[in-house]
């Protein structure tokens, strides 16, 4: 049966074609999964190694079941504590690196740069960074500064450069005068420290891959920099050592020397053992959770193929009833039929799936070559086992599952089946247990739906429900309902996709002849027709419920954030300059802006509570109207009164007693005056209480200021602008001052709607795929009806059907096909979509249940434009065969 077997496949190679691709296309994926799999968590070994430098080993903290108390010891290590000179002078260790990092940040003339500074080391190599250029600090008031923060700022080996840090502010603010402290809390360059750049470094390993690189900083900088009085009181968590290669007994005994130094609760750990317990870690938090999510599509991309897959030897079957009749009346047995055709899947499979393991491969490759995901970690391609067995089993396993049917009607022909005519079309009903198992999965799946929506509607209303207490359980019973209700439809399809087309093609037949003979074909074969819509439908449907779920979520969280906010973006800083204002008040999107001193004082409500306030300076409540959302009708914002709002940034009211409020700054006596409050929301995020004064008295010294808020009106709808390249556009104007931030609802809703942006397009491209081998399956549908149909393509040409209408009767066929499935699949996918977002961001506001049009809309023409030109190939096969020669093969 074996040499059969391979004559049978080569002459229904071109059947066997459309099927293989689907099986390529799906291992393709698996295979791409593991390998990306296999490239991030080495990437994290050698990030995660990368900190060691030449060092082979570190002493870390072994903080398992310690108490809060012990965790505090642990945790306030200093340099000393570590007796770094005994540790060096110890037999056996050739170099030791103290594990000290701290931001910075580096000023030259009006540029900055934020980077990561690090402690030097007596040997070089211990270095997690290289020296590309000049030497490492050897001195007091010496830097090595990365390749890229020299290049931002514009400097080369022997300029000065001056450095700071939010650690070092804090303490000049602790230990000198009180003006003083204002002025150098404010973030001006006096006290800060001015060194000298002695090199250049690179980060080839990755050691900093969120600085892009650190810099080398002297011992006592590095030291005043972290906030500690000298290098020995500077605190740390680790020491990198590189122990000299010798026998295994001899670093032992090293390491155990070493040990005898170590503080409480610390422990040496190898280079090795760091590596293996970081990969570890991996299915906690990173890449096993990755692997599993994008594996899930590769499976849901083979179940898309297993239906192509059944389509395909469904028909082949059917085609080779006389074949087989005639094997059987040879002496041919049944279970030698169905062993031929589990044997004809399973090579199938196996020879596609191997093509797609290679394909994979290449993939990859091409992935690492042009550096398009080098920040994931993926530099190359890096093989396991995994990613080339599991593959091609999952591939082969799948298709040989796929043919059991037709297998089973193999061994239903019968001899007598060779002398009667070949029936193609399969007249079989849709089972009576199908049709009650869908019914019971579709009213499970709509009463679990139905009990998460209740359970989320009461929590909402203030009940104490289920989900108060148990959220996550509610949520994965409404997950597991819509999962019910979505295999319950596709069981069922074979019972209400069929009609739902032939009532559309009932509609098309009246256009013509050509949709007329269109509507009819696919009225012959309604199971294969469902199972077709059906592989379509399951790729469309979770396109547009994560479509619909992405645009509920930017839709109903932009006025979740827009209702906790009186201004759409604000700008905060101690030295933004008249120049940068204006930069920022010409972007195009803002609407209206407000420049205005702040003073950062403290102030007693009713109930004695001390809370820390922003004074804002302006001019008059008309001014502050422009920029606020917020009712100031009837406000006066005059030398005696202070615009005060009734809730803080965390929702506590506040109260004030009847002789006024006095509000006490650093630097300035005590300002009393009498509040007004209006229901306004935060000015920022950033400060508990913002409330507004009149600028005269920023003007006469009343109070003195210690930075300025420009507050911006913002209007994301206007012609040509978008929400984030107004935001971006705005930090742009800032950004050559470190100390300004840009924050707001605006820059909030950015940040969101990049996040979703991120994970949708990651989403539907993985789903991308198995819409794919669903047109796929439309291609192989149509092919199939083409061969079935040669007698009857032949006969409607000889009574007079020309070659167009022969092939606009396909075309219509193959968008009928696609789009009752596609459009059937948005309105499930909406359904779903908009049950999650209502699950999901109930909690956050009024949730907004929108119809994504843009992206339903381009899945339902990339869906046509594919059915069309899936039909092009079976169309030509159609019209090229002359109708008395393909009437004489019939």
């Amino acid at each position: 049966m074996l040499s059969l077997t391979f004559r049978l496949m080569r002459k229904s190679m071109r059947m066997l074609i459309p099927a293989g691709i689907a099986i390529l296309i799906g291992t393709a994926f698996i295979a791409s999964t593991f390998l990306f799999s296999n490239a991030m968590t080495a990437s994290l070994a050698r990030q995660t190694t990368a900190q060691f430098g030449e060092a082979n080993y570190t002493v870390t903290p072994s903080t398992d079941g310690l108490d809060d108390k012990a965790l505090e010891t642990v945790y306030t290590r200093t340099v000393d504590d570590f007796h770094i000179d005994r540790m060096r002078a110890t037999e056996g260790v050739d170099g030791v690196r103290i594990a000290a990092v701290t931001p910075v940040t580096v000023t030259h003339g009006d540029k900055n740069a934020n980077i990561q500074a690090i402690a030097t080391t007596d040997v070089r190599g211990m270095l997690p960074i290289s020296v590309t250029d000049g030497e490492q600090p050897a001195d007091n008031g010496e830097i090595a500064l990365p390749e890229n923060a020299a290049k931002q700022l514009g400097v080369t080996i022997g300029d000065t450069v001056t450095i700071d840090s939010a650690a070092a502010q804090a303490v000049r603010a602790g230990t000198v005068s009180s003006s003083d402290a204002s002025s150098d809390a404010s973030g001006s360059s006096d006290g800060a420290t001015t060194v000298r750049v002695v090199g250049l470094t690179a980060d080839p390993d990755g050691a900093y891959p969120y600085t892009g690189g650190a810099a080398i900083l002297s011992d006592a900088e590095l030291a005043a920099m972290s906030g500690a009085d000298d290098f020995g009181s500077m605190n740390v968590t680790g020491v990198y050592l590189h122990v000299a290669d010798g026998s295994d007994k001899a670093a032992e005994a090293t390491l155990a020397r070493i040990r005898t130094l170590l503080p409480k609760h610390y422990t040496v750990q190898s280079r090795a053992e760091a590596a293996a317990e970081s990969v570890k870690g991996l299915s906690k938090s990173g890449t096993d959770i990755t692997t599993t999510f994008l594996l899930s599509f590769g499976v849901l991309a083979m179940l898309v193929a297993a239906l192509v897959i059944a389509n395909t030897f469904q028909v082949l079957v059917a085609q080779r009833r006389r074949t087989l009749a005639l094997l059987r009346t040879i002496g041919a047995r049944k279970g030698q039929l169905y062993a031929s055709v589990l044997l004809e899947a399973g090579i199938l499979g196996l020879v596609a799936s191997a093509a797609g393991v290679l394909l994979g491969i290449g993939l990859m490759a091409a992935v690492g070559a042009t550096g398009l995901m080098r920040e994931a970690g993926v530099h190359g391609v890096i093989m396991s086992w995994q990613a080339a067995v599991v593959p091609i089993l999952f591939g082969v396993v799948m298709t040989v599952i796929a043919s059991l049917g037709s297998a089973r009607s193999a061994t239903a022909v019968t001899p007598l089946e060779a002398l009667r005519p070949i029936e193609l079309t399969d007249t079989r009903r849709a089972g009576t247990v199908r049709a009650v198992l869908s019914i019971l999965l579709l009213a499970g799946g709509l009463a679990l739906c139905a009990f998460g929506a209740w359970q989320i509607h009461g929590l909402n209303a203030g009940r104490d429900t289920l989900a108060k207490d148990h959220y996550g359980t509610v949520l994965l019973a409404a997950i597991g309902g819509c999962a019910l209700v979505f295999l319950a439809l596709v069981l069922s399809a074979v019972f209400w996709l069929p009609v739902l087309m032939r009532g559309v093609g009932a509609l098309a037949a009246l256009t013509g002849p050509s949709a007329k003979v269109a509507h009819a074909n696919i009225q012959k074969n309604p199971r294969r027709v469902a199972a077709t819509g059906a592989a379509l439908l399951i790729g469309v449907t979770l396109v547009s419920a994560i479509a619909t779920g992405a645009a509920s979520a930017k839709q109903t969280m932009a006025g979740a954030i827009a209702t906790r906010y009186s201004v759409d973006m604000v700008a905060t800083g101690t030295d933004m300059t008249g120049e940068q204002v204006r930069k920022a008040e010409h972007v195009d999107g803002v609407t209206a802006a407000l420049s205005a001193p702040t003073a950062m004082v403290s102030m007693k409500t009713a109930g004695g509570e001390e809370t820390a306030v922003l004074l804002v300076g302006v001019k008059d409540a008309a001014a502050l109207g422009k920029v606020m959302h917020a009712d100031l009708s009837g406000v006066s914002i005059d030398d005696g009164s202070v615009l005060m709002p009734r809730y803080s940034s965390y929702g506590r009211e506040l109260r004030f007693g009847k002789g006024g409020v006095a509000f006490k700054g650093d630097g300035s006596g005590t300002l009393t005056l009498t509040p007004e409050q209006v229901d306004y929301r935060r000015v920022s995020a950033n400060y508990e209480v913002v409330a507004f004064v009149s600028s005269k008295h920023f003007d006469d010294g009343s109070l003195k200021a210690d930075g300025r808020m420009l507050l911006m009106a913002v209007d994301a709808d206007a012609p040509g602008t978008s929400l984030s390249g107004t935001f971006s556009a705005v930090q742009a104007a800032f950004s050559g001052n470190a100390g300004v931030t840009v924050s707001g609802p605006i820059a909030e809703r950015v940040q969101w709607e990049t996040i979703i942006d991120a994970m949708m397009a990651l989403l539907v491209g993985l789903i991308a795929v198995a819409v794919l081998i669903a047109l796929i399956g439309v291609a192989n549908t149509l092919s199939l009806s083409v061969i079935e149909r040669t007698r009857e393509s032949a006969t409607l040409r000889a009574i007079g059907m020309t070659r167009g209408q022969l092939r606009l009767s396909l075309a219509v066929e193959a968008l009928l096909l696609s789009l009752v499935s596609g459009v059937a699949g948005v309105l499930i996918g909406t359904g779903f979509g908009w049950l999650g977002s209502y699950m999901v961001f109930s909690l956050y506001g009024t949730v907004v249940f929108p119809l994504e049009w843009g992206v339903n809309g381009t899945v339902l023409a990339v869906a046509a434009a594919a059915a069309l030109l899936a039909s092009v190939a079976p169309a030509r096969r159609a019209v090229r065969t002359p109708p008395v020669e393909a009437l004489a093969e019939a």
